[in-house]
């Protein structure tokens, strides 16, 4: 792969981002990677890397990677949507705030960033990926880990990955996303983890780079366009 295209990443500092912004890097990418702070993390600006950091929920934040993208590498070749947030409850306790967050982080980020990076693709008129991270709950469901709301978002992404798969197949703009089940990230840090094992019929739980290297899988298979690829040891398949 060339060494000169470049890749957006949000959400990188750390988890799943992270692990996809190390996969890219290696790869000889040019990345353009955002977090709301990197102050955490093991990332320092470098030659191929450009640091963003802000809100994806807000299109400034989105204008701002792409300019970066374009100021510093001259062109955007490929997206990685991982920014999102999770919270697992019973329906009745979600409140309409959490609702906003989870439309706003969520899907507004996918949104902002998504729209921009393909009018850029489609002037640079040589094609592009844009990959979402998305969630093996929203197409089979754990009584034991209801999810419903943030699936809403999860389950629309996967809606919108095939759409648009379809509308810019022709533009060689291909769209598709990674449905991780449980994958071994601060997010999970505090729970028991033969629990989180249960929740996967193989019985084991996911190390952020299975779910980064089927990200950069979907980013370089230039025949692959509206595929949801699940990450989740066979959770997807159904009851075990």
């Amino acid at each position: 792969m060339s060494n000169k295209q470049t890749v957006l990443v949000t959400g990188a500092s750390r988890g799943i981002g992270a692990a996809v912004l190390k996969a890219f890097l290696t790869r000889g990418y040019q990345v353009v990677a955002n977090s709301l702070t990197f102050s955490r993390g093991e990332f320092s600006p470098a030659p191929n890397l450009a640091l963003v950091e802000g809100d994806m929920s807000q299109e400034t934040t989105a204008e701002k990677m792409t300019e970066t993208a374009i100021s510093r590498f001259g062109t955007i070749d490929h997206v990685v949507n991982n920014a999102g947030i999770f919270a697992g409850k019973a329906f009745t306790d979600y409140s309409e705030a959490e609702f906003d967050s989870f439309i706003s982080i969520n899907l507004k980020s996918f949104l902002f960033l998504s729209q921009l990076a393909v009018k850029q693709m489609l002037s640079q008129g040589t094609g592009g990926s844009i990959t979402t991270i998305t969630a093996a709950l929203a197409d089979n469901p754990i009584a034991g880990s209801p999810a419903s709301i943030p699936m809403i978002t999860k389950g629309g992404l996967n809606t919108v990955t095939r759409s648009l798969a379809s509308e810019y197949a022709a533009r060689n703009i291909r769209f598709n996303a990674v449905a991780p089940g449980v994958v071994d990230t601060p997010l999970h840090e505090k729970n028991d983890k033969n629990y989180l094992k249960s929740l996967t019929p193989m019985g084991v739980v996911a190390d952020a780079e299975d779910v980064a290297d089927a990200v950069l899988y979907l980013a370089e298979a230039r025949y692959v366009t509206g595929e949801v690829l699940h990450v989740d040891g066979g959770a997807h398949i159904g009851k075990w």
